[in-house]
């Protein structure tokens, strides 16, 4: 018996020495007040808190194991009023591919347009819980991942995501894609008048940007946001809606605008910003860069949202990101 204990602990201490111990800490300061009062199209609400999460694992060879906690704390409601999120996640990465399944962090890897994926998710739900891959070329990558929003039980609906981004680039010129599924399912015990609803929905974005060593970092781009709904049973097949879908961005230095404009037809996205339900909807965001350090970044964006061409709402975010690790 003492020799197979002696010999399990060589083992673990010559793997542990083949293998490197990795960690990271992040604490995220949200400020975000919504004034949607004039178009009453979306929600007025302020959103005021902190998230502090961490992660601890393993690496060998491109092969991580990671774990840990997030937690969300929103000023004026009790400890316990968000639950924590476990973060438990296998990850490889090299130069030209990453994978990962599990619990993981959406921050950093999953950006879609706020008219498919509106931002709240990363206040309220941190992680992707599923899979996600990426493939890198010289000339662009394309990603994908699994989300599973939610497990069914006798109360609790079924829902999951699928969705797809990439980007083609060539000198200044580049092409991007977005693809989104979701999938509405209702719980285990079947509810009177409820169907199984379908959200799909693409965008296509052609644009210039200017060179990485230019003084002012811009680009602008322009194309198509597609979406369709079905009700099953309900709705007779797919309703359809198409938009023109135009964004341009500029930074100089610690300032910076960005516009986005969405006309033509109003969208269903199940997790989108509810402004791009309307026919007509353009946003512009003045950007303060006040916080440019190697891990902490700090942003304070002055929106205004131009509603159907007639109500003019505003919003103001402040949002501190302090990264650290190895």
């Amino acid at each position: 018996m003492k020799k197979s204990l002696f010999f399990v602990f060589v083992l673990s201490a010559l793997i542990g020495r083949t293998q490197n111990f990795e960690y990271q800490v992040l604490f995220e300061g949200i400020g975000d007040n919504r004034e949607y009062s004039n178009s009453n199209k979306a929600e007025s609400q302020s959103i005021l808190g902190s998230r502090g999460a961490f992660e601890i694992g393993i690496e060998k060879d491109g092969h991580r194991v990671r774990g840990g906690l997030s937690q969300l704390l929103e000023f004026g409601s009790d400890l316990d009023y968000h639950k924590p999120k476990l973060t438990l996640y296998y990850g490889y990465s090299d130069e030209n591919k990453d994978f990962l399944f599990g619990a993981f962090p959406r921050r950093g890897r999953i950006d879609f347009p706020l008219a498919m994926l509106t931002d709240t998710l990363l206040y309220y739900r941190p992680n992707i819980e599923g899979m996600f891959g990426e493939v890198r070329w010289d000339w662009g990558y394309q990603n994908g991942f699994v989300d599973w929003v939610s497990r069914q039980t006798d109360t609790i609906r079924e829902n999951f995501m699928v969705g797809f981004s990439g980007e083609i680039v060539y000198k200044n010129l580049f092409l991007q894609n977005f693809l989104l599924m979701y999938h509405d399912a209702g719980p285990a015990i079947k509810l009177q008048d409820d169907h199984v609803k379908d959200y799909l929905g693409y965008a296509l974005q052609a644009g210039i940007r200017t060179n990485e060593n230019s003084q002012i970092q811009s680009y602008i781009k322009a194309g198509i946001l597609s979406s369709m709904y079905r009700e099953r049973k309900v709705t007779d097949g797919f309703q359809n809606a198409a938009s023109l879908f135009a964004e341009a961005n500029a930074r100089y230095k610690n300032l910076g605008i960005k516009s986005v404009l969405s006309t033509g037809e109003g969208h269903k996205f199940k997790a989108g910003d509810r402004f791009y339900q309307v026919d007509s909807y353009w946003r512009t965001d003045a950007i303060w860069y006040f916080i440019n350090g190697e891990h902490v970044k700090g942003t304070f964006n002055l929106s205004f949202h131009l509603v159907d061409w007639n109500y003019l709402d505003q919003q103001q975010q402040l949002s501190i990101v302090y990264i650290f690790g190895k």
